[in-house]
């Protein structure tokens, strides 16, 4: 683990903060308390539109959104499986880990796609978790667990398969995450990670991460930079099923204050440039920090343990 400067971690998110403990705690803290507020259904994550993925999704499970979502979340979860060799019977026999499952929708809907044998959902925040627990989990097919991305509490070569989702960009230490990835895959399984890039970040993927850990053979890549930008810029449209949503939440202050006005904080807005006024005057104001990095793709990695 890093002493508090993130050397090896996807973005400098911890900028300020003493060292990789606090950064954590920090990060649990935020989600514990989305997890207080947040509500079945909600988006999960900065999503992503995608014709062909959505047309397939339908095909899989007609109107799988009707009335609980706009359906971008899950497009970007369902990308998690794309370049996978494996086909729906195939994993009825998998046993599939989510690692930062935050309050464990994400996993849910997959696992009601697919089916597998058995899925697990691992968060450092204990309140998503327990929420996860109390509303989803479907005996040992679907459990959830607090636990931490560079420690993994499970035997080695447990999984077929983990996914990670818009979340280790967090991780103060990723080269040691995916280290515990590959010691809990089978050999022959696969790391399916999604997430957003800066500049150095993505450098630091390409050259030190994927050489650093020789247990995995990267096998596809896929730029998805636009198709979340346009989720974003659909869910900050005016009268958007996002906007209507945050609108009708009952949140404390200082989530209204994080999130901004209409959310455009949460929904991952900085992203493709959109400032609102109060996010302005709250960060010149130092009420809250300013966008940290400077990102510029979303991509999707897929690899092999070998």
């Amino acid at each position: 683990m890093t002493n508090g400067n993130a050397a090896t971690g996807l973005r400098d998110l911890n900028a300020g903060i003493p060292d990789a403990a606090q950064l954590k705690g920090a990060v649990s803290a935020v989600y514990d308390d989305v997890a207080s507020w947040s509500r079945t259904g909600d988006f999960w994550n900065w999503g992503m539109h995608c014709p062909e993925l959505l047309n397939e999704l339908n095909g899989l499970r007609p109107n799988f959104n009707a009335g609980v979502s706009d359906g971008f979340s899950e497009q970007l979860y369902f990308q998690t499986l794309r370049g996978l060799p494996y086909t729906t019977n195939d994993f009825k026999t998998l046993k599939v880990l989510e690692v930062g499952c935050g309050m464990g929708e994400g996993l849910n809907f997959l696992t009601r796609l697919v089916d597998p044998a058995r899925a697990v959902g691992l968060d450092i925040s204990g309140a998503a978790i327990r929420r996860a627990n109390a509303i989803l989990a479907r005996g040992d097919r679907l459990t959830y667990v607090e636990g931490d991305a560079e420690s993994l509490p499970f035997e080695d070569g447990e999984f077929d398969l983990v996914i990670n989702v818009e979340s280790s960009h967090n991780y103060p230490d990723v080269e040691k995450f995916f280290r515990e990835v590959a010691r809990v895959l089978k050999p022959g399984g696969h790391f399916s990670i999604i997430d957003v890039f800066d500049p150095r970040s993505n450098q630091r993927f390409r050259g030190s991460l994927q050489q650093n850990v020789t247990e995995f053979d990267w096998i596809a890549e896929r730029d998805v930079t636009e198709n979340v930008k346009s989720a974003i810029r659909q869910r900050m449209a005016p009268g958007s099923f996002f906007r209507k949503e945050y609108a009708r939440k009952q949140m404390p202050l200082r989530a209204r204050i994080i999130g901004g006005l209409n959310g455009a904080h949460y929904a991952g807005a900085d992203f493709i440039g959109h400032k609102d006024t109060l996010s302005k005057v709250l960060e010149l104001a130092r009420i809250r920090t300013k966008f940290v990095g400077e990102y510029e793709s979303y991509r999707h990695h897929l690899a092999r343990r070998g």
